[in-house]
């Protein structure tokens, strides 16, 4: 009996952070992983737990049964399968919301299904303190059981920490991990019952795992999104990825869906974006010529855009991609003519995968920012020297980063801190866009020298059209930064400024749109 109670709350503490894993997922689809939306759900899961601990403590005492216990986890297990189910219109409305930013709608979404929470998550908070108050049969001992109990209980968490982001949620994804979880649970309190002799309730709670099976049959998982022009849409470890097509153009997104990661089209390539305008930074170097390119290094590759642009004008030379998420590099095959045979992707950690590599490059160009999605650790000064390390003599690196109108936090740290490694920045506002590039000489440069060669390669005829537009826009859009702080391992506010731009930026009503 002892025994399979240790079981049970080994269960029940593994389930607890599945779902809490689960639900950010869930969230994160159409929110955004920021850290703002981490707080809120570890925030809200802790206050249901404590309610939860509060309520069986007292329950526990008035009505020391098994049956009871297990009878509040069966209900426990059956609301965290129903959860998604109920929590599908408001995502979808919400979806649609953020789409407009109609902060209204999103606020009062984000609160709704986060109090959908509070009944699974308190209920199975209720199961400790009845696991300690049936266990203990001796005061004297007390101490040694509950210690058991919750170490058995986190335990269990430990588990359910990875299963849901390594094994579940990629392979069948969030609503049915969400069922798994929960049906296996109630299995649990079933065979929980029967081990105690309550064969009626164990019938009567049965009940309850057929009407699971009949809801997903009934309600099969539908579109997390129903953007228009949606053409595809998957979970992997890291992100919700959406592929839209509209116009000729495919467009990939992620997350919240806030801002384009990368584009397709099968005979332009000039997307008035970000991706073209790293081909600029070579040609801040003296005499600069396309074939003076020998090899590029993308960190944060997503669907290839900027490697197919670079390809186009600077021919078939060796370039790295490195991209975390696999499934991304996948979806860039599929639909975005990602299938350069000189393009390499390296799957893993931008940081590690440069630090590692053994090329030098001419330029290395750096995608992995968008606020408030910006890996810290490739904000810092030992990150820039780790590319200043795999450069050429006349390698550039230039980076894609992002600001809100009136602050320029982020641009002026980043660029302070490159300026901390590489001898001369510049700062180039993308017009019409919330993005800048910053672009760094490996070598002492000149604003005068881009100039300069956009002339001889204008002279020289035989250019790549796309090259000479994109350093036209660099040239014509150079801004100036403020010297900031300077961002290290050791300290890297990034959430504190991220954080606060995208509060502004929400309430300012503004929106990226897709071009």
């Amino acid at each position: 009996m002892r025994r399979y109670l240790y079981f049970t709350v080994f269960v029940s503490g593994m389930t607890t952070l599945a779902v809490e894993l689960s639900a950010s997922r869930l969230l994160g689809n159409v929110f955004g992983m920021s850290n703002l939306v981490w707080a809120a759900i570890i925030g809200l899961i802790l206050i249901y737990l404590t309610l939860g601990y509060f309520l069986g403590g007292r329950w526990a005492d008035r009505s020391p049964a098994a049956a009871t216990m297990y009878g509040i986890l069966a209900w426990g297990a059956f609301t965290v399968g129903i959860v998604p189910y109920a929590a599908g219109p408001v995502l979808l409305a919400a979806a649609n919301a953020f789409d407009g930013l109609a902060v209204g709608v999103m606020l009062g979404s984000f609160a709704a299904v986060l109090v959908l929470f509070s009944i699974p998550i308190t209920l199975l908070g209720m199961v400790s303190p009845f696991a300690i108050r049936l266990s203990v049969e001796d005061p004297a001992r007390a101490g040694n059981v509950s210690g058991n109990i919750y170490a058995i209980s986190t335990l269990g968490s430990f588990i359910g920490t990875f299963l849901p982001v390594l094994v579940l949620i990629p392979t069948i994804g969030t609503t049915r991990t969400f069922l798994v979880f929960s049906v296996f649970l109630l299995c649990v309190a079933i065979a929980g019952l029967l081990v105690n002799r309550e064969r009626r309730l164990a019938l009567l709670y049965l009940g309850l795992v057929l009407l699971l099976a009949l809801t997903a049959v009934l309600f099969p998982t539908a579109r997390i999104k129903q953007s228009e022009g949606q053409v595809y849409e998957t979970e992997s470890a890291y992100n919700y990825i959406q592929v839209i097509q509209r116009d000729g153009y495919t467009y990939l997104r992620l997350n919240d869906g806030q801002g384009v990661h990368s584009v397709y089209h099968p005979e332009n390539l000039d997307y008035n974006g970000p991706w073209e305008q790293f081909l600029a930074g070579p040609f801040f170097n003296p005499g600069f010529r396309p074939e003076d390119v020998k090899r590029i290094a993308i960190v944060g590759s997503a669907a290839g855009t900027t490697a197919r642009q670079a390809t186009a004008v600077f021919g078939p030379i060796p370039i790295t991609g490195f991209e975390i998420d696999p499934k991304i590099a996948a979806v860039g095959r599929e639909y975005f003519g990602m299938t350069m045979p000189n393009f390499d992707v390296v799957i893993g950690d931008g940081r590690y995968g440069l630090a590692h590599s053994p090329y030098t490059y001419s330029l290395i160009a750096v995608d992995a920012y968008r606020p408030p999605y910006i890996p810290w650790h490739m904000t810092t000064r030992e990150f820039f020297q780790a590319a200043y390390d795999h450069l050429d003599q006349t390698g550039v690196l230039a980076i894609n980063a992002a600001s809100v109108p009136g602050d320029r936090r982020l641009i002026n740290g980043l660029a302070t801190t490159i300026a901390s490694v590489f001898p001369t920045v510049y700062v180039m506002d993308l017009p019409g866009t919330l993005n800048s590039i910053i672009y760094a000489t490996k070598q002492p440069t000149q604003t005068e020298t881009l100039t300069d060669n956009l002339v001889a390669l204008y002279a020289e005829g035989g250019v790549h059209p796309l090259l000479l537009d994109v350093i036209v826009t660099a040239a014509q859009n150079f801004s100036a930064y403020q010297p900031s702080t300077v961002f290290t391992d050791d300290l890297a506010p990034i959430e504190w400024i991220t954080n606060d731009m995208v509060i502004r930026f929400i309430l300012s009503g503004e929106v990226e749109t897709l071009q």
